[in-house]
């Protein structure tokens, strides 16, 4: 099957559709060099214009990544005269409307932290603003990702598109599982790494570093959880819950109906059990164990300073994914490749990434 592949980083999921016998056409943003070796690409930097660009693709199906579950509208001219692998555009509005999410956290015994508008706030302290508040709410996007744009509330007017969400202390975490319109099945479970300070996603490590008996206690909420947004929403194919585990309780933050960042840690025969749950036909096997059942973490390496791309050749084999190109000006701040180890802790893998950035050739700076 010819499969077109649109997110706004489409590697991982070029490297499971083709590893699983598929041919691959990817749209992203980057153009990574290890997305070269395995698919024809095409690059522009929007998703509007990464839509247009599909419009002309010759392919049977079309799957959709990070980026396209906040615009029904592009994802429905994606797949207009192409089977379409993931969540049908017209359940995408509910299952990423935060009020919605908790409900579905609520009726699956979880937890979902409060949601309220500015109004309530004041009018609740009286129109008074407090210092304890910004430690309390936070001010994020409605419909976000990656953690971009949270942080704490100051006070102020918010946008259309943002909420106040009550901040939870714990350890971010996520459930990676396949649903099938109905039903759901849990990959397995991961913690999430956000970079501080903030909130931005960095990465992924399964299983979480959690204790085994509250570790086996956040899988079986989120597990309901899962169970409960398939059969609620209707997502169909791979997704993501994310949420927060305070020792006790998950507390339900939002739902990613499309593959999730973590999906490649469980990679084997992951990319099927996508087709399938997205066609469907079935789930996989509950209670059978994740294909990455060992450690293994994901890290995402941001750029220090500006720099130029070293040749691919430069960086570590077996560590590194999308490879940037040669000569490629990576802006400060900007994620410059992802690292993936089965061996490493976390903090190892931190250091390597620090390394890494140290020993960035000379010559690759960009001079003012």
């Amino acid at each position: 099957m010819r499969i077109l592949v649109v997110a706004v980083s489409a590697r991982m999921l070029a490297q499971l559709a083709v590893a699983d016998g598929h041919e691959v056409i990817a749209l992203d943003r980057f153009g990574d060099v290890d997305l070269r070796a395995v698919a024809r690409v095409a690059t522009a930097r929007s998703n509007e214009a990464l839509a247009a660009l599909g419009a002309d693709v010759d392919a049977d199906a079309v799957l959709y990544g990070a980026g396209f579950e906040n615009r029904p509208d592009l994802v429905a001219k994606l797949a207009r005269g192409r089977e379409l692998l993931g969540t049908p555009p017209e359940l995408l509005a509910e299952v990423r409307d935060p009020w919605a999410v908790g409900a579905a956290a609520r009726s699956a015994g979880a937890r979902a932290p409060e949601i309220r508008s500015v109004d309530e706030l004041l009018a609740a302290s009286g129109g008074r603003r407090s210092v304890a508040d910004s430690e309390t709410w936070l001010r994020k996007p409605r419909r976000g990702g990656g953690g971009r744009g949270v942080r704490p509330w100051a006070g102020g007017a918010l946008r259309a598109t943002e909420i106040v969400q009550r901040r939870i202390p714990g350890l971010a975490c996520s459930a990676v599982a396949i649903g099938d319109g109905r039903r759901a099945v849990v990959l397995g479970i991961t913690e999430q790494l956000l970079r501080r300070p903030g909130f931005r996603w960095t990465g992924n490590v399964a299983p979480p570093r959690l204790p085994e008996r509250e570790r086996a206690e956040l899988e079986d909420q989120l597990r309901a959880v899962c169970a409960e947004v398939a059969t609620r929403f209707g997502v169909r194919g791979a997704f993501g819950v994310d949420a927060v585990w305070d020792g006790r309780d998950a507390w339900v933050v939002e739902v990613n109906p499309r593959p999730p960042a973590a999906l490649e840690l469980f990679e084997a025969g992951s990319f099927e059990a996508h087709v399938r749950g997205a066609r469907g036909i079935g789930v996989p096997t509950a209670g059978a164990p994740p294909a990455g059942s060992g450690a293994r973490v994901k890290l995402v390496l941001f750029a220090n300073r500006d720099v130029r791309a070293p040749d691919p050749d430069w960086w570590p084999a077996h560590l590194v994914r999308d490879i940037p190109r040669a000569g490629e000006m990576i802006k400060r701040g900007a994620p410059l490749c992802t690292l993936i180890s089965a061996t490493t802790t976390v903090p190892e893998l931190a250091a390597r990434g620090t390394h890494l950035l140290s020993a960035l050739p000379e010559a690759v700076l960009v001079r003012d």
